[in-house]
């Protein structure tokens, strides 16, 4: 019969578990990051396009 004490002291599956809060923790950060950073990205775009088309229209 297992015992309390036994499964306390029971160490099979703590790497699984550390490796699976690891992993929700980056995607965690990794969402935050992309969420933060895509407007300054779509700034960029919008100034990008519009120098694109202003030099396209300077050339023609």
């Amino acid at each position: 019969m297992i015992s309390v004490s036994n499964l306390w002291r029971d160490e099979d599956g703590q790497d699984l578990i550390e490796y699976t809060l690891l992993m929700a923790f980056v995607a965690i950060a990794v969402v935050g990051l992309f969420a933060g950073v895509g407007g300054n990205v779509n700034k960029v775009w919008t100034i990008s396009n519009n120098q694109l088309a202003l030099a396209k229209n300077a050339a023609s």
